[in-house]
């Protein structure tokens, strides 16, 4: 691993590749495509947000139904929100912090903004162009949407899409949550036995008991991955804020000094972190676009993957999950870890990506440190499971429309033996890679995205002219 590390191969994927991908593309991409579609759907995340909390929130519990090959909308955006809630809310925004600054969250929280429209427009566009496979189930995503709606001349951008982001899952979907897991599973049991030096033992555990659970589920197909993230989720996302919110109300006469860092750090980093941790404005504002990114994933076309398999009403009906979506995952939960992290006074080490002990140590100020380390270690692996879950639907749907269904079960297999790799592998170099991958896989989506959005105008518009009349 450590010859991998220090190579030329990983120093092109790590460096100049990663600029590239987030620097020159995504970002550009995530404020000039957000704010287009903004405008192109009349501010569709902004006018219409009651309305999409009243339809995904207000109705996200009733006992819905789903036909065959389909899962219900509960069931879809739990699979999709499993995918995007995890150790980006947690790990990634202490890393936000630690290598942008706290300024990294404002612009995290301007991402998100844009995000929840961008979001919006994959799904209205996953389920617009979405088909039945071989098995009967729905499937759609980028390259269903970029295959039936610009035609197949198109295809090659509909496989180049699959190509990266089948072996971006193996990042942001499995290592990285893998490495996550193990990281707090050492940290819980240091808590507790200050001694203990036996980690790498522990890491091979964990990895070997999670790459079995995880395939216990994923062998029973989408509707099983759908049931288990329907009741994962909701749980440890109103467990995990209850936490936040203590710890926020136990020190709350500081909450309007962390906005004030925020705010001043989003445009005067050193004047908030001093000039020796050598963080710019340029470094805030990347981190937390990458952050926002991997937390989120709006733009990279994944989440749509997981939206075409719904049992749904159409596109627009569906489209309001991908704003909810964005809005629960960061402007609520990263901003709760965020504020947790810069109230409670814990020291950052500026320029070091941290594991979860940042959030493990905000916690302790309030809950102590052993109930901390438990609780983050047990937050983090359910998060994580649940996410590893998502991702390995979006890598066997993306080797299924390359290779055949078969080869989805292949995939799956593959998925499962990297969930040991990630747990055994360096920190960096997991976050590092995923980085890279996460960011090639929003080329060929913000692409179709673009050449699409007459569509996704004129669907949202002639939806909402129906529901402004009272049709």
């Amino acid at each position: 691993m450590e010859a991998i590390y220090s190579s030329w191969l990983y120093n092109f994927l790590a460096g100049s590749l990663n600029s590239f991908a987030w620097l020159y593309v995504l970002l550009p991409c995530v404020f000039v495509g957000g704010i287009y579609f903004t405008f192109g759907t009349g501010a569709v995340q902004f006018k219409r947000f009651g309305y999409a909390m009243q339809n995904t929130l207000g109705k996200m519990f009733h006992k819905n139904e789903a036909g065959q090959g389909a899962v219900t909308p509960l069931q879809a955006v739990t699979t999709a929100l499993a995918a995007t809630v995890g150790t980006g809310n947690i790990v990634g925004t202490s890393q936000a912090i630690a290598m942008g600054g706290y300024g990294a969250v404002f612009w995290l929280w301007m991402a998100a903004l844009l995000g929840m429209v961008i979001k919006y427009s994959e799904i209205v566009l996953a389920v617009k162009y979405r088909e039945r496979n071989s098995q009967g189930d729905w499937v759609g995503g980028p390259m269903y949407y970029i295959v039936n709606g610009l035609g197949k001349k198109w295809k090659w951008l509909a496989c180049t899409f699959c190509a990266v982001a089948a072996i971006a899952c193996f990042g942001i979907g499995n290592m990285s949550q893998a490495n996550s897991i193990v990281g707090s599973v050492n940290n819980a049991i240091t808590a507790f036995v200050p001694s203990f030096d036996n980690q790498t033992l522990v890491n091979w555990v964990v990895g070997l008991l999670l790459a079995s659970v995880t395939a216990l589920v994923l062998f029973g197909g989408i509707k099983r991955i759908g049931s288990v993230t329907e009741k994962l989720i909701p749980a440890m996302s109103l467990l995990y804020i209850i936490f936040t919110l203590v710890v926020i109300v136990g020190n709350i006469g500081h909450v309007g000094h962390a906005f004030a860092l925020i705010f001043r750090g989003a445009f005067t980093p050193q004047a908030v972190t001093g000039a020796a941790s050598g963080i710019m404005l340029r470094q805030a504002l990347i981190w937390g676009l990458r952050r926002s990114a991997f937390s989120n994933e709006a733009g990279l076309g994944s989440s749509p993957i997981a939206h075409a398999a719904a049992e749904c009403d159409g596109p627009v009906e569906q489209g309001m999950y991908g704003i909810f979506e964005v809005f629960m995952d960061t402007l609520v939960i990263c901003t709760l870890t965020a504020l947790c992290i810069i109230i409670s006074g814990v020291s950052v080490e500026w320029g070091v990506k941290p594991g979860s002990s940042l959030i493990t140590a905000a916690f302790a100020t309030v809950w102590g440190g052993k109930l901390s380390a438990l609780f983050i270690a047990m937050a983090l692996m359910l998060f994580a499971y649940s996410t590893i879950l998502g991702w390995a639907l979006y890598g066997a749907r993306c080797a299924e429309f390359l290779l055949g269904y078969k080869a989805s079960r292949i995939y799956q297999a593959i998925f499962i033996v990297v969930i040991v790799v990630g747990s055994v592998s360096s920190l960096d170099f997991v976050w590092d890679i995923a980085d890279t991958f996460n960011g090639l896989m929003a080329i060929p989506n913000f692409i179709a995205l673009f050449l699409l959005s007459p569509v996704v105008f004129k669907i949202t518009r002639e939806y909402f002219s129906r529901i402004d009349q009272g049709k």
